[in-house]
């Protein structure tokens, strides 16, 4: 899941994508927002999980545009360039040692691709990481979860613009009249985080008997509103767990199903699963963090499926990834219509943006999504036709905008000069364990 928050204030955990958020589940890490891409690793899951894209095919997509030229990622010098830029994040936002696993891929216009991974996805094994491995996709999930919302809203079956009020979900929330489906969407909506209630902080992630994503929301129902709907903006997983709600009212049906029903079997993404239990497909990569004393101790399958769920449940793979958000970014994977409502980025922080799922910055589309040992960053360039992907294993406290995303930054500088993501004007500097 990735966490994105934010009043236009950052979160001050790690569970999302692209932002980071106050301790708690789900949460992206933005200036003054709470944490777009990261979930805490106790008790707090971020979700990051945390920026990206959904359009109509109907509508004038940015593809339409010819690709700017651009250093062929095919060039030994280029990619020579690239992992000397990954290696020295590895490096700096390691702890004794480098960050256990990376796995960043490149790909062009042309047809052109560079893919290498780093390091081990087993460190007790000393098993390599390899570009097949599947990871915790965290709040990449919510550019599935939102392409399914466009789609039943190009059907009718609701509006952006409807209030809470609208659908009968279970859980009472205050000013339901005055909260819209977009400002959930956008992370505007003002709600508090379920992730850092105090009553969530308590279950120390045992999932209780019978727990339902409700109770979750009805727990941060008790707190107070960051904000009124629409003055300001917080990444928050609330809102998202709310949308999974809303899918299933309208839909009588789960937010898994829909999202198998509408998008994986369609686009053909054998290695993407909402999962309903910690299981993980083989193979896979174990997840990290690091210890006081800076060395990495596995947490894998620690963080209950059950809590993520609509905010950042998901498992994939890089080469589903990467069709993937060309697809979500360019307007394929929503109903008619909807495009211009999900890239309507409003700015956040430095030269960033945020849509309906989706984060915007320098032409680049995607999301980033942060979950305790896990931090997943995948990007799109319509302009020039780029797709850059960067995962690892590892979920850090800083930077704000997560290190996948620094390493999605690093890679672009290489490649786009004159369009870099993610520039804000405090330094991107490693955590301290």
């Amino acid at each position: 899941m990735s966490l994105h928050q934010s009043t236009c204030a950052l979160p001050t955990s790690y569970f999302l994508i692209e932002t980071r958020s106050p301790p708690g589940l789900l949460a992206p890490t933005l200036v003054t927002l709470p944490s777009m891409s990261r979930v805490p690793r106790t008790p707090f899951i971020f979700l990051l999980l945390t920026f990206l894209a959904c359009a109509a095919a109907a509508e004038t997509s940015p593809t339409t545009e010819s690709p700017k030229a651009a250093p062929s990622v095919t060039d030994p010098s280029v990619q020579a360039a690239i992992v000397a830029a990954v290696e020295k994040d590895r490096k700096r936002f390691g702890g004794n040692t480098p960050v256990p696993a990376t796995l960043i891929g490149v790909w062009d216009a042309k047809g052109g691709s560079f893919t290498r991974a780093f390091g081990d996805a087993d460190l007790e094994k000393k098993v390599p990481l390899t570009p097949a491995d599947h990871f915790r996709i965290g709040s990449n999930t919510k550019t599935f979860v939102i392409s399914v919302l466009l789609q039943l809203v190009a059907e009718k079956k609701l509006s952006l613009d409807d209030p809470l009020s609208r659908f009968s979900l279970g859980v009472t929330i205050p000013n339901a009249e005055g909260i819209t489906v977009r400002e959930l969407c956008n992370m505007r909506s003002g709600l508090f985080e379920a992730f850092d209630t105090p009553e969530f902080a308590k279950l120390n992630m045992k999932v209780p008997k019978d727990f339902n994503p409700k109770t979750l929301v009805a727990w941060a129902m008790k707190q107070k509103p960051y904000f009124p709907p629409g003055k300001g903006y917080r990444y928050c997983n609330t809102n998202y767990l709310l949308i999974g709600m809303i899918i299933e009212n309208i839909t009588k049906d789960s937010v898994g199903n829909q999202i198998r029903k509408r998008l994986l079997e369609p686009f053909g993404l054998t290695q993407t699963f909402y999962p309903e239990t910690e299981a993980m497909p083989s193979p896979w990569v174990h997840g990290y963090h690091l210890d006081k004393q800076g060395n990495w101790e596995d947490i894998s399958n620690t963080i209950p499926v059950a809590f993520m769920g609509s905010a950042g449940a998901m498992i994939s793979d890089m080469n589903d990834i990467r069709r993937w958000i060309e697809l979500y970014a360019t307007g394929k994977t929503c109903g008619a219509g909807t495009y211009n409502d999900l890239i309507n980025c409003i700015p956040f922080l430095g030269n960033t943006s945020f849509g309906l799922g989706i984060t915007c910055s320098e032409g680049w589309y995607g999301y980033t999504g942060a979950l305790p040992g896990y931090n997943t960053a995948d990007y799109y360039s319509p302009e020039t036709g780029l797709t850059i992907l960067a995962w690892i294993n590892y979920q850090a406290k800083e930077p704000v905008e997560g290190v996948a995303s620094v390493m999605v930054r690093d890679i672009a500088r290489i490649l786009t000069p004159d369009h870099i993501p993610f520039v804000y004007k405090a330094s991107s500097e490693p955590s301290k364990p």
